[in-house]
């Protein structure tokens, strides 16, 4: 048996806001966030084979094959699935690694959401989204397949609907560790709970915003290169920086807008627009 799948999108987040509202006895934050999906994204390559083996056959610096959320997530659907089908998978980073754009989930998500189909696991969307939260908190959102209002430790989802937004989204040029973002005795874990009626009635769509990231002041004082670039990107507009960093964000209503920001980026930083999207590219690939 031989069978392949080129190209099969992984795409990146955005937290349009992150509330911090609590903490768990298990150490694990109660948050508050709403999840928007991008049309920039790294692609992964399948090849399935009748051996069991399951190999990342590219190198991604900084990050060990058997380590990789990718290789978890096939080795975790092959048990689940009860397979004895393998696969090759070759990852094509585009996004940047401890971003806070979701990166390494959404890659995980991906190959739980091809492999399945692939290997015909049968696995419902329910099922691939409990699994995807035993390999991290925001995978069962790329699982889902739309935008969400996100609750708990950000396995509790509500789809939604989203504005159709621009962003401009500017990369530091430094990788912020999510642990010790949230490890930070700094960090504010008290943040009021709204409801999602609230960011629906308050949001403005024309880029002010709704609420905060709490993470933002610790990664900012921690990484002076991402204060320099939320301050830079807050001539534009209300930017912020989105998940525990390092990435920022600002929102435009019209491309030309993202456009001439693009146009003064200081020459040190990586900065791309994007644009959001309502579902994900592979999200036909699960039963309901």
């Amino acid at each position: 048996m031989q069978v392949s799948l080129f190209n099969c999108p992984a795409p990146a987040k955005l937290n349009l806001f992150l509330h911090v509202t609590g903490r768990r006895d298990d150490g694990y934050h109660l948050l508050q966030t709403v999840f928007q999906l991008l049309d920039r994204n790294d692609t992964l390559d399948f090849n399935i084979h009748d051996n069991a083996q399951i190999r990342r056959i590219n190198d991604i610096p900084g990050i060990a094959a058997d380590s990789d959320l990718v290789v978890r997530a096939a080795r975790l659907l092959q048990t689940a699935g009860k397979t004895r089908l393998g696969a090759d998978i070759t990852v094509h980073k585009r996004l940047p690694v401890g971003g806070g754009l979701g990166g390494g989930s959404s890659d995980a998500a991906t190959t739980l959401l091809v492999l399945n189909h692939l290997w015909q696991t049968g696995l419902t969307r329910a099922q691939l989204m409990a699994l995807g939260l035993r390999l991290g908190a925001d995978v069962p959102f790329f699982l889902l397949g739309s935008n969400a209002f996100a609750e708990g430790i950000g396995e509790k989802l509500i789809a939604l609907k989203t504005a159709d937004r621009w962003f401009v989204v500017l990369e530091p040029g430094i990788s912020v560790p999510t642990a010790t973002i949230f490890s930070s005795p700094e960090l504010t874990r008290s943040t009021k709970i709204v409801r999602m009626t609230d960011f629906l009635e308050a949001y403005d769509f024309l880029g002010s915003g709704f609420g905060k990231n709490d993470l933002e002041a610790v990664a900012a004082r921690k990484f002076p290169p991402v204060a320099e670039a939320i301050e830079w990107l807050r001539t534009f507009g209300n930017a912020r920086m989105t998940g525990s960093g390092a990435c920022v964000f600002c929102s435009f209503e019209h491309e030309y807008q993202a456009d001439e920001v693009l146009k003064q980026l200081p020459s040190r930083w990586t900065g791309w627009k994007a644009r959001a999207m309502q579902e994900h590219p592979l999200a036909g690939l699960a039963a309901s």
